[in-house]
């Protein structure tokens, strides 16, 4: 899925059992290894899998604590082979239980999160009012999470939900677009031509593995500011030809509603067909 899951508990592994990332192979998920384990979904897949396999890595590296005491200066290979022969256990399972969260509405009491995550995002771009194509320049990011996290990659998605990816169903409500091949995604020229990431030195998060925070929600939604840049270079074409005062952009911002929206003369030539006087292809949703 993109989510760097298997890097990132290598990582864990790496930092728990002090050896190197090449000699560390991750495995899919199956039921016949880990019975109850739950989805990557709401950021929850380096909360959930990274605190369990610390715990299984801590439990193995103690039990090798008599063949790393003997032999200090020996190989992993060396101790793995000692531990084996000396009929020492080298497999361990770890667990990790979510905290219970709860919140009552009502009351407003309780804490309906473990933790939170804060950001802050700002974009430039450059916009083609004839066509309503356009380029972003730049984008800045603040975020308070660790390195490891990369908030381009998640950042990069949130652009295309907002500007891109429109979902085109028919009067009778048929997907008409049902895959990359049907609507547009981001690609390599959609990427800012300044890209500036700036992570917080003190972003301290005791509650998750190594201080980590879940951040695939909150950092696409910071994509939406590529939207609303969007929206205000549309506002000061609409300036330039006479317009002012609040007008309608829906998201996502595709090039013909932005062309549309910038009401130049050349777009105020095209002829307004009458509600039912056509059938829509398509419809606005």
């Amino acid at each position: 899925m993109g989510q760097g899951i298997h890097t990132k508990i290598q990582q864990v592994v790496s930092r728990e059992l002090h050896i190197c990332s090449s000699k560390i192979y991750i495995s899919e998920t199956s039921t016949s290894s880990v019975p109850n384990t739950c989805p990557s979904a709401a950021s929850f897949g380096t909360d959930a899998n990274g605190m369990a396999v610390k715990e299984a890595c801590q439990k193995l590296y103690k039990r090798l604590e008599p063949i790393r005491t003997k032999n200090p200066q020996e190989s992993w290979e060396t101790w793995i082979c000692n531990a084996y022969f000396e009929k020492i256990s080298l497999s361990a399972t770890g667990f990790f239980r979510g905290p219970d969260c709860y919140m009552d509405w009502e009351k407003m009491e309780g804490q309906p999160y473990y933790y939170f995550t804060y950001g802050a995002c700002y974009c430039e771009v450059e916009l083609d009012c004839l066509t309503g194509d356009y380029r972003t320049l730049r984008t800045d990011i603040c975020d308070g999470c660790r390195p490891e996290h990369q908030p381009l990659h998640r950042h990069r998605p949130g652009s295309g939900l907002y500007t891109l990816e429109q979902l085109s169903f028919s009067p009778g409500g048929v997907l008409y677009t049902r895959g990359p091949s049907q609507y547009k995604i981001p690609a390599v020229c959609d990427v800012p031509l300044s890209f500036n990431v700036y992570l917080l030195p003190d972003s301290h998060n005791p509650h998750a593995i190594y201080s980590s925070k879940g951040i695939g929600e909150p950092t696409v939604f910071l994509g939406s500011t590529v939207f609303y840049a969007i929206k205000d270079a549309v506002a000061a074409a609409r300036a330039e030809s006479g317009f002012a005062g609040p007008f309608p952009l829906n998201s996502p911002a595709t090039p013909e509603r932005v062309c549309l929206a910038c009401a130049t003369p050349f777009s105020q030539r095209v002829p307004v067909s009458e509600p039912g006087s056509f059938k829509p292809w398509a419809l606005n949703i």
